[in-house]
Protein backbone atom coordinates (compact mmCIF):
# COMPACT_ATOMS: atom_id res chain seq x y z
CA UNK A 1 0.00 0.00 0.00
CA UNK A 2 1.48 3.43 -1.17
CA UNK A 3 0.90 7.01 0.34
CA UNK A 4 -1.61 9.81 -1.54
CA UNK A 5 1.58 11.74 -2.44
CA UNK A 6 3.38 8.91 -4.25
CA UNK A 7 -0.04 7.96 -5.82
CA UNK A 8 -0.81 11.57 -6.72
CA UNK A 9 3.09 10.81 -8.27
CA UNK A 10 2.54 7.75 -10.31
CA UNK A 11 -0.99 9.23 -11.61
CA UNK A 12 0.56 12.17 -12.98
CA UNK A 13 3.45 10.47 -14.54
CA UNK A 14 0.82 9.22 -17.14
CA UNK A 15 -0.36 12.65 -18.35
CA UNK A 16 0.44 13.01 -21.99
CA UNK A 17 -1.33 16.64 -23.96
CA UNK A 18 -3.92 15.01 -25.97
CA UNK A 19 -3.64 16.19 -29.83
CA UNK A 20 -4.79 19.38 -31.21
CA UNK A 21 -8.00 19.80 -33.17
CA UNK A 22 -9.22 23.00 -35.43
CA UNK A 23 -12.69 24.30 -34.82
CA UNK A 24 -14.89 26.84 -35.59
CA UNK A 25 -15.60 29.51 -32.67
CA UNK A 26 -19.12 28.67 -31.69
CA UNK A 27 -18.31 24.74 -31.21
CA UNK A 28 -15.36 25.43 -29.30
CA UNK A 29 -17.04 26.72 -26.04
CA UNK A 30 -15.47 25.52 -23.01
CA UNK A 31 -12.28 23.68 -24.71
CA UNK A 32 -8.37 24.72 -23.98
CA UNK A 33 -6.84 27.26 -26.80
CA UNK A 34 -3.90 25.63 -28.33
CA UNK A 35 -2.97 29.04 -29.61
CA UNK A 36 -2.24 32.27 -28.73
CA UNK A 37 -4.64 34.68 -29.87
CA UNK A 38 -3.71 38.62 -30.32
CA UNK A 39 -5.49 41.74 -31.25
CA UNK A 40 -6.00 42.20 -35.12
CA UNK A 41 -6.68 46.18 -34.31
CA UNK A 42 -7.08 48.20 -31.38
CA UNK A 43 -9.62 48.02 -28.39
CA UNK A 44 -10.98 50.19 -29.36
CA UNK A 45 -10.55 50.43 -33.07
CA UNK A 46 -11.34 54.35 -33.22
CA UNK A 47 -12.74 56.97 -30.73
CA UNK A 48 -15.47 55.73 -29.76
CA UNK A 49 -18.67 58.08 -27.96
CA UNK A 50 -19.65 56.79 -24.65
CA UNK A 51 -22.85 58.39 -24.35
CA UNK A 52 -25.91 59.62 -26.12
CA UNK A 53 -25.28 63.23 -26.64
CA UNK A 54 -23.64 65.81 -29.01
CA UNK A 55 -20.34 65.87 -29.90
CA UNK A 56 -18.25 68.91 -30.47
CA UNK A 57 -14.73 71.26 -29.83
CA UNK A 58 -13.80 71.65 -25.87
CA UNK A 59 -11.76 74.28 -27.03
CA UNK A 60 -15.07 76.22 -28.15
CA UNK A 61 -16.70 75.78 -24.57
CA UNK A 62 -13.51 76.67 -23.12
CA UNK A 63 -14.01 80.28 -25.04
CA UNK A 64 -17.17 80.78 -23.55
CA UNK A 65 -19.23 79.30 -26.64
CA UNK A 66 -22.19 77.52 -25.10
CA UNK A 67 -24.80 77.13 -27.77
CA UNK A 68 -24.07 74.71 -30.69
CA UNK A 69 -25.76 74.50 -33.84
CA UNK A 70 -26.67 71.24 -34.39
CA UNK A 71 -24.51 70.33 -38.18
CA UNK A 72 -25.33 66.24 -38.14
CA UNK A 73 -26.42 63.36 -36.85
CA UNK A 74 -24.41 60.68 -36.52
CA UNK A 75 -25.15 56.89 -35.54
CA UNK A 76 -23.56 53.74 -34.25
CA UNK A 77 -22.25 51.67 -37.63
CA UNK A 78 -21.99 55.12 -40.16
CA UNK A 79 -19.17 56.29 -41.23
CA UNK A 80 -17.96 59.89 -39.46
CA UNK A 81 -19.11 62.94 -40.15
CA UNK A 82 -16.02 64.76 -42.56
CA UNK A 83 -15.29 68.20 -41.47
CA UNK A 84 -17.69 69.42 -38.80
CA UNK A 85 -18.11 73.02 -38.25
CA UNK A 86 -15.62 73.64 -35.34
CA UNK A 87 -18.25 76.10 -33.57
CA UNK A 88 -21.17 73.63 -34.38
CA UNK A 89 -22.36 69.92 -32.51
CA UNK A 90 -23.01 66.58 -34.09
CA UNK A 91 -25.71 65.00 -32.37
CA UNK A 92 -24.25 61.21 -32.14
CA UNK A 93 -25.04 57.94 -30.10
CA UNK A 94 -23.19 55.44 -28.18
CA UNK A 95 -20.69 53.14 -30.42
CA UNK A 96 -20.62 55.85 -33.26
CA UNK A 97 -17.36 57.29 -34.65
CA UNK A 98 -16.19 60.53 -32.89
CA UNK A 99 -15.74 63.02 -36.08
CA UNK A 100 -11.98 63.48 -36.59
CA UNK A 101 -12.20 67.47 -35.88
CA UNK A 102 -14.70 66.91 -32.62
CA UNK A 103 -12.75 65.82 -28.83
CA UNK A 104 -15.41 66.11 -26.82
CA UNK A 105 -19.13 64.55 -25.89
CA UNK A 106 -21.76 66.41 -23.58
CA UNK A 107 -24.90 63.84 -22.37
CA UNK A 108 -28.20 64.25 -23.19
CA UNK A 109 -28.70 65.00 -19.75
CA UNK A 110 -26.96 68.14 -19.58
CA UNK A 111 -28.27 69.87 -22.93
CA UNK A 112 -31.20 71.42 -23.85
CA UNK A 113 -32.83 72.13 -27.32
CA UNK A 114 -34.31 74.92 -29.03
CA UNK A 115 -35.62 74.85 -32.73
CA UNK A 116 -35.28 78.39 -34.43
CA UNK A 117 -37.88 79.21 -36.59
CA UNK A 118 -36.71 77.76 -40.21
CA UNK A 119 -36.13 74.54 -37.97
CA UNK A 120 -32.37 74.27 -37.20
CA UNK A 121 -31.95 72.76 -33.93
CA UNK A 122 -29.52 74.16 -31.34
CA UNK A 123 -27.80 72.38 -28.02
CA UNK A 124 -27.12 74.39 -24.66
CA UNK A 125 -24.54 72.69 -22.79
CA UNK A 126 -25.70 73.26 -19.33
CA UNK A 127 -23.06 71.00 -17.00
CA UNK A 128 -19.08 72.04 -18.17
CA UNK A 129 -16.84 68.93 -18.80
CA UNK A 130 -13.60 68.90 -17.26
CA UNK A 131 -11.60 68.12 -19.84
CA UNK A 132 -11.51 67.47 -23.73
CA UNK A 133 -12.67 63.78 -24.12
CA UNK A 134 -15.26 63.66 -22.07
CA UNK A 135 -17.61 60.82 -22.61
CA UNK A 136 -14.95 59.45 -25.66
CA UNK A 137 -13.41 56.18 -25.15
CA UNK A 138 -9.82 56.14 -26.74
CA UNK A 139 -8.64 54.74 -29.44
CA UNK A 140 -6.26 51.95 -28.53
CA UNK A 141 -7.58 52.70 -24.38
CA UNK A 142 -7.94 49.50 -23.75
CA UNK A 143 -5.23 47.27 -25.64
CA UNK A 144 -3.21 47.73 -28.96
CA UNK A 145 -3.13 46.09 -32.11
CA UNK A 146 -0.76 42.91 -31.65
CA UNK A 147 -1.74 42.83 -27.77
CA UNK A 148 -1.64 39.03 -26.58
CA UNK A 149 -5.08 39.11 -25.34
CA UNK A 150 -5.98 34.74 -25.11
CA UNK A 151 -2.65 32.84 -24.38
CA UNK A 152 -2.14 29.26 -24.62
CA UNK A 153 -4.11 27.12 -22.18
CA UNK A 154 -7.05 29.84 -22.09
CA UNK A 155 -10.41 28.09 -21.19
CA UNK A 156 -12.83 29.50 -23.69
CA UNK A 157 -15.69 30.43 -21.65
CA UNK A 158 -18.48 33.17 -22.18
CA UNK A 159 -15.87 36.69 -21.72
CA UNK A 160 -12.99 34.59 -23.93
CA UNK A 161 -15.42 34.03 -26.32
CA UNK A 162 -16.76 37.03 -26.87
CA UNK A 163 -12.46 38.46 -26.96
CA UNK A 164 -12.47 35.64 -29.56
CA UNK A 165 -14.80 36.65 -32.18
CA UNK A 166 -13.93 40.71 -31.77
CA UNK A 167 -10.30 39.67 -32.98
CA UNK A 168 -12.00 37.54 -35.62
CA UNK A 169 -10.88 34.45 -34.61
CA UNK A 170 -13.78 32.29 -37.06
CA UNK A 171 -11.55 29.13 -36.55
CA UNK A 172 -9.42 28.27 -33.71
CA UNK A 173 -7.17 25.85 -32.61
CA UNK A 174 -8.05 24.03 -28.92
CA UNK A 175 -6.97 20.63 -27.07
CA UNK A 176 -8.69 17.51 -28.39
CA UNK A 177 -11.41 16.34 -25.27
CA UNK A 178 -10.00 13.33 -23.05
CA UNK A 179 -11.90 10.64 -24.43
CA UNK A 180 -13.12 8.66 -21.41
CA UNK A 181 -15.18 5.09 -20.33
CA UNK A 182 -17.17 5.25 -17.62
CA UNK A 183 -17.45 1.42 -16.77
CA UNK A 184 -19.59 0.39 -13.40
CA UNK A 185 -19.20 -3.03 -12.32
CA UNK A 186 -21.44 -5.61 -10.10
CA UNK A 187 -24.44 -8.09 -10.24
CA UNK A 188 -26.49 -5.78 -7.61
CA UNK A 189 -26.79 -3.22 -10.22
CA UNK A 190 -30.16 -2.58 -12.56
CA UNK A 191 -30.33 0.65 -15.32
CA UNK A 192 -31.59 3.51 -13.37
CA UNK A 193 -34.77 3.01 -15.22
CA UNK A 194 -36.04 -0.55 -13.26
CA UNK A 195 -37.41 -0.70 -10.13
CA UNK A 196 -34.94 -2.89 -8.50
CA UNK A 197 -35.42 -5.95 -6.02
CA UNK A 198 -34.45 -5.88 -2.54
CA UNK A 199 -31.01 -6.75 -3.17
CA UNK A 200 -30.70 -4.79 -5.91
CA UNK A 201 -29.42 -0.77 -6.32
CA UNK A 202 -29.71 1.28 -9.28
CA UNK A 203 -26.37 1.72 -11.68
CA UNK A 204 -25.95 5.78 -9.85
CA UNK A 205 -21.88 5.57 -9.45
CA UNK A 206 -21.77 5.83 -13.37
CA UNK A 207 -24.21 8.34 -14.08
CA UNK A 208 -22.00 10.21 -11.18
CA UNK A 209 -18.92 9.67 -12.69
CA UNK A 210 -20.29 10.57 -16.09
CA UNK A 211 -21.61 14.09 -14.88
CA UNK A 212 -18.47 14.57 -13.10
CA UNK A 213 -15.94 13.69 -17.03
CA UNK A 214 -18.40 15.80 -18.62
CA UNK A 215 -17.86 18.91 -15.80
CA UNK A 216 -14.11 18.21 -16.64
CA UNK A 217 -14.05 19.04 -20.18
CA UNK A 218 -14.33 15.10 -21.18
CA UNK A 219 -16.07 13.50 -23.69
CA UNK A 220 -17.41 10.43 -21.28
CA UNK A 221 -19.95 7.53 -22.50
CA UNK A 222 -21.23 4.74 -19.46
CA UNK A 223 -20.97 0.92 -19.85
CA UNK A 224 -22.19 -1.57 -17.84
CA UNK A 225 -20.49 -5.23 -16.54
CA UNK A 226 -21.46 -7.55 -14.32
CA UNK A 227 -19.17 -9.70 -11.99
CA UNK A 228 -18.56 -12.38 -14.95
CA UNK A 229 -14.67 -12.86 -15.53
CA UNK A 230 -15.71 -13.85 -19.21
CA UNK A 231 -17.78 -10.60 -19.85
CA UNK A 232 -14.87 -8.53 -18.67
CA UNK A 233 -12.59 -10.45 -21.19
CA UNK A 234 -14.69 -9.77 -23.78
CA UNK A 235 -15.84 -6.09 -23.14
CA UNK A 236 -12.53 -4.58 -22.14
CA UNK A 237 -10.28 -4.95 -24.72
CA UNK A 238 -12.41 -2.42 -26.57
CA UNK A 239 -12.58 0.04 -24.15
CA UNK A 240 -8.88 -0.01 -23.41
CA UNK A 241 -7.60 0.69 -27.23
CA UNK A 242 -10.74 3.06 -28.01
CA UNK A 243 -10.03 5.38 -25.09
CA UNK A 244 -8.15 7.86 -23.64
CA UNK A 245 -8.89 6.63 -19.92
CA UNK A 246 -11.01 3.94 -18.23
CA UNK A 247 -12.28 4.61 -15.17
CA UNK A 248 -14.08 1.49 -13.42
CA UNK A 249 -16.45 1.76 -10.13
CA UNK A 250 -16.16 -1.61 -8.28
CA UNK A 251 -14.61 -4.84 -8.20
CA UNK A 252 -10.84 -3.67 -6.60
CA UNK A 253 -11.07 -4.85 -3.33
CA UNK A 254 -10.52 -8.15 -1.95
CA UNK A 255 -13.69 -10.17 -2.10
CA UNK A 256 -14.27 -13.14 -4.60
CA UNK A 257 -16.02 -11.57 -7.10
CA UNK A 258 -13.23 -8.64 -7.36
CA UNK A 259 -11.97 -10.14 -10.85
CA UNK A 260 -10.89 -6.79 -11.96
CA UNK A 261 -6.97 -6.15 -11.05
CA UNK A 262 -6.48 -10.23 -12.56
CA UNK A 263 -8.23 -9.48 -15.74
CA UNK A 264 -6.61 -5.73 -16.30
CA UNK A 265 -2.83 -7.07 -16.06
CA UNK A 266 -4.34 -9.91 -18.24
CA UNK A 267 -5.25 -7.67 -20.47
CA UNK A 268 -1.67 -5.99 -20.94
CA UNK A 269 -2.39 -2.90 -18.84
CA UNK A 270 0.41 -2.16 -16.66
CA UNK A 271 -0.36 -2.38 -12.48
CA UNK A 272 1.01 1.20 -11.15
CA UNK A 273 -0.35 0.66 -7.63
CA UNK A 274 -2.85 -1.23 -5.95
CA UNK A 275 -3.87 0.39 -2.44
CA UNK A 276 -3.59 3.59 -1.11
CA UNK A 277 -3.25 4.65 2.56
CA UNK A 278 -6.07 6.37 2.39
CA UNK A 279 -10.08 6.41 3.55
CA UNK A 280 -12.00 6.39 1.83
CA UNK A 281 -11.25 4.59 -1.10
CA UNK A 282 -8.47 2.41 0.16
CA UNK A 283 -8.41 -0.33 -2.59
CA UNK A 284 -7.98 2.02 -5.22
CA UNK A 285 -5.87 0.43 -8.51
CA UNK A 286 -4.01 2.27 -11.02
CA UNK A 287 -2.57 0.67 -14.45
CA UNK A 288 -2.06 1.95 -17.87
CA UNK A 289 -1.74 -0.21 -21.36
CA UNK A 290 1.30 0.55 -23.82
CA UNK A 291 -0.09 2.42 -26.53
CA UNK A 292 -3.69 2.50 -24.35
CA UNK A 293 -5.62 3.47 -22.14
CA UNK A 294 -4.96 5.20 -18.81
CA UNK A 295 -7.04 2.78 -15.91
CA UNK A 296 -8.60 4.27 -12.68
CA UNK A 297 -10.17 0.97 -11.14
CA UNK A 298 -12.09 2.93 -7.99
CA UNK A 299 -13.72 0.99 -5.23
CA UNK A 300 -17.98 0.84 -5.35
CA UNK A 301 -18.46 2.50 -2.02
CA UNK A 302 -20.21 5.78 -3.86
CA UNK A 303 -18.18 8.34 -1.52
CA UNK A 304 -15.22 6.40 -2.29
CA UNK A 305 -15.87 6.55 -6.13
CA UNK A 306 -16.69 10.23 -5.80
CA UNK A 307 -13.55 11.26 -3.61
CA UNK A 308 -11.15 9.00 -5.73
CA UNK A 309 -12.57 11.12 -8.64
CA UNK A 310 -11.63 14.51 -7.69
CA UNK A 311 -8.75 13.80 -5.86
CA UNK A 312 -7.29 12.12 -9.09
CA UNK A 313 -9.27 11.56 -12.11
CA UNK A 314 -10.12 15.13 -12.02
CA UNK A 315 -6.64 16.89 -12.07
CA UNK A 316 -5.68 13.88 -15.03
CA UNK A 317 -8.21 14.91 -17.14
CA UNK A 318 -7.21 18.62 -16.93
CA UNK A 319 -3.81 17.94 -16.59
CA UNK A 320 -3.85 15.95 -20.41
CA UNK A 321 -5.76 19.08 -21.63
CA UNK A 322 -2.95 21.53 -21.11
CA UNK A 323 -0.39 22.15 -23.41
CA UNK A 324 2.51 20.56 -21.61
CA UNK A 325 0.68 18.56 -19.58
CA UNK A 326 0.97 20.60 -16.72
CA UNK A 327 -1.62 20.24 -13.63
CA UNK A 328 -4.35 23.46 -14.54
CA UNK A 329 -4.51 26.31 -12.91
CA UNK A 330 -7.11 25.70 -9.97
CA UNK A 331 -7.31 22.29 -10.18
CA UNK A 332 -5.53 21.46 -7.12
CA UNK A 333 -6.83 22.30 -3.55
CA UNK A 334 -6.93 25.54 -1.46
CA UNK A 335 -6.62 26.03 2.21
CA UNK A 336 -9.14 26.24 4.74
CA UNK A 337 -9.66 26.51 8.21
CA UNK A 338 -11.28 23.87 10.36
CA UNK A 339 -14.17 24.95 12.55
CA UNK A 340 -14.22 21.93 14.87
CA UNK A 341 -11.54 18.98 16.65
CA UNK A 342 -11.33 15.87 14.33
CA UNK A 343 -9.80 12.67 15.68
CA UNK A 344 -8.97 10.33 13.08
CA UNK A 345 -6.67 7.46 15.01
CA UNK A 346 -5.36 5.26 11.86
CA UNK A 347 -2.22 6.02 10.49
CA UNK A 348 -3.73 6.99 6.91
CA UNK A 349 -5.08 10.12 4.74
CA UNK A 350 -8.46 10.90 5.68
CA UNK A 351 -10.79 12.56 3.19
CA UNK A 352 -13.55 14.06 5.07
CA UNK A 353 -16.55 15.86 3.80
CA UNK A 354 -16.60 19.40 4.73
CA UNK A 355 -19.17 22.48 3.98
CA UNK A 356 -17.25 25.43 3.18
CA UNK A 357 -18.08 29.33 3.53
CA UNK A 358 -16.30 32.53 4.05
CA UNK A 359 -14.92 33.58 7.60
CA UNK A 360 -15.34 37.21 8.73
CA UNK A 361 -11.33 37.43 7.98
CA UNK A 362 -11.40 36.06 4.41
CA UNK A 363 -10.06 32.80 5.30
CA UNK A 364 -12.19 29.41 3.99
CA UNK A 365 -14.26 27.65 6.87
CA UNK A 366 -14.14 24.19 6.20
CA UNK A 367 -17.37 22.81 9.13
CA UNK A 368 -17.04 18.82 9.15
CA UNK A 369 -20.17 16.97 8.02
CA UNK A 370 -21.83 14.22 8.86
CA UNK A 371 -21.62 11.12 7.25
CA UNK A 372 -22.42 7.62 7.74
CA UNK A 373 -19.59 5.85 5.65
CA UNK A 374 -18.68 5.17 2.46
CA UNK A 375 -21.65 4.31 1.22
CA UNK A 376 -23.57 7.34 2.35
CA UNK A 377 -24.22 9.07 -1.19
CA UNK A 378 -26.66 11.66 0.58
CA UNK A 379 -23.49 13.16 2.79
CA UNK A 380 -22.37 14.82 -0.53
CA UNK A 381 -25.72 16.53 -0.73
CA UNK A 382 -24.66 18.46 2.77
CA UNK A 383 -20.94 18.50 1.55
CA UNK A 384 -19.14 21.14 -1.31
CA UNK A 385 -15.30 19.92 -0.70
CA UNK A 386 -13.75 17.35 1.62
CA UNK A 387 -10.31 18.16 3.70
CA UNK A 388 -7.22 16.18 3.09
CA UNK A 389 -6.49 15.01 6.65
CA UNK A 390 -2.38 13.75 6.67
CA UNK A 391 -1.58 10.56 8.23
CA UNK A 392 1.33 12.17 10.51
CA UNK A 393 -0.66 13.26 13.41
CA UNK A 394 -4.55 11.27 14.45
CA UNK A 395 -5.94 14.86 16.26
CA UNK A 396 -6.39 17.98 14.26
CA UNK A 397 -7.61 20.99 16.61
CA UNK A 398 -10.06 23.57 15.30
CA UNK A 399 -8.39 26.54 14.16
CA UNK A 400 -5.97 23.78 11.56
CA UNK A 401 -5.27 24.81 8.43
CA UNK A 402 -5.85 22.10 5.58
CA UNK A 403 -6.13 21.56 2.08
CA UNK A 404 -9.79 21.07 0.34
CA UNK A 405 -10.76 19.84 -2.44
CA UNK A 406 -13.79 21.47 -3.76
CA UNK A 407 -16.17 19.44 -5.82
CA UNK A 408 -19.08 22.48 -5.92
Amino acid sequence: MISVAEATRLVAATVRPLGTELLSLPLAAGRLLREDLRADRDFPPFNRVAMDGVALRYEALAAGQREFFIEATQFAGQPPVTAPNPTAAVEIMTGAVLPAELDTVIRYEDLTFRTDEVGQRYATVQALPPRPGHNVHARAADRRQGDLLLPVGTRLKPAEMAVAATVGAATVAVARRPRLAVVSTGDELVPISEQPAAHQIRRSNGLMLQAAAWQAGAEAEAFHFDDDPAALRQGLPALLAGYDAVVLSGGVSMGKADFLPEILQELGVEQLFHGVAQRPGKPFWFGARAGGAVVFALPGNPVSTFVNFYRYVQPWLRAVQQPNGAAAAGSGPVPAVLTAPVDFKPAMTHFLLVSLEPGPDGRLLATPERAGGSGDMASLLTSSAFLELPPETSYFPAGTVLPVWRFR
